[in-house]
């Protein structure tokens, strides 16, 4: 080093030596992380059908250039797809939500329209107009081999970034405007990895700068260990918490002995009068 620094006697040598030190940092980040969804990861074929099965389906609300299409007031009657990704498409179109049955604040779940090559047709034509979110590797999503640690830093990061919406079990709930954050019960772990990385709805993009793919992974891992996990109380009453349990105690527990009473009443001995 010391032989290097008594021959590096040009003014701009730091200068070099600083921009090759931030090429060099920027390649290993670009090859460690989730890399953005492009023409290139799909087929000439898959982006011509996905285009055609596009201007059959989703032209009418997001226009025929994916673009969006405006409304006289100001908004639109579908967002422009420019930039969203892969990711984004798999997951609205796979979990049903697009195309919508009619308008209403929120797109909920139901049973796809598309097959699973129609939507990876789409994917790859909407993933084709311009970089984004790509589908996420098996790996990130395989939480077979989980430990106990790695499952309780999920629960931490999903208490921390998720209960305020989807409760601490992932039950949902309700939010202002009439929208709701959705039960992730039998939500399959790609489509909850593509949530986090889309921030469909009103939910927030967890990027993998404020979560990483790998306690994305961890978050899934703790989700469905919390779905498979038995009820040793009993009845779960949906773990909507104790204000729903309460609730469901006084309906059913005390609204039971209510009834009980008011049928014994009618229907016990009466004194005849003589």
């Amino acid at each position: 080093m010391r032989k290097l620094s008594t021959r590096r006697r040009h003014p701009l040598a730091g200068i070099v030596v600083l921009l090759l030190a931030l090429g060099v940092v920027g390649g290993v980040y670009s090859a460690v992380r989730f890399q953005p969804a492009s023409a290139e990861t799909a087929s000439a074929n898959d982006v011509k059908a996905g285009r055609n099965l596009f201007l059959v389906g989703c032209a009418s609300c997001h226009g025929k250039n994916a673009s969006g299409i405006e409304t006289k007031r100001g908004g639109n009657y579908g967002p422009s797809l420019i930039g969203v990704g892969a990711a984004a498409v798999d997951f609205q179109v796979g979990t049903g939500r697009m195309p919508m049955a009619q308008s209403a604040p929120q797109a909920p779940a139901k049973d796809p329209e598309y097959t699973a090559e129609e939507t990876r047709q789409l994917a790859a034509y909407i993933a084709s107009l311009a970089p984004g979110p790509a589908i996420p590797d098996d790996e990130y999503t395989d939480i077979s081999g989980k430990t106990v640690e790695q499952i309780r830093e999920g629960g931490e990061f999903f208490r921390t970034n998720c209960t305020a919406c989807h409760n601490s079990v992932g039950a949902g709930g309700a939010l202002p405007g009439g929208k709701y954050a959705p039960k992730l019960d039998g939500v399959s772990a790609k489509h909850i990895a593509e949530a986090m990385i889309t921030g469909p709805q009103q939910m927030p993009v967890f990027s993998d700068d404020v979560i990483t793919p790998e306690d994305k992974s961890n978050i899934i891992a703790y989700i469905k260990q919390v779905q498979d996990q038995p009820n040793y109380g009993g009845m779960a009453g949906g773990g909507l918490g104790p204000v729903v349990d309460g609730l469901f105690t006084w309906i059913i527990g005390i609204g039971g002995l209510v009834i009980a009473a008011v049928w014994i009443g009618a229907h016990g001995a009466r004194v005849k009068k003589k």
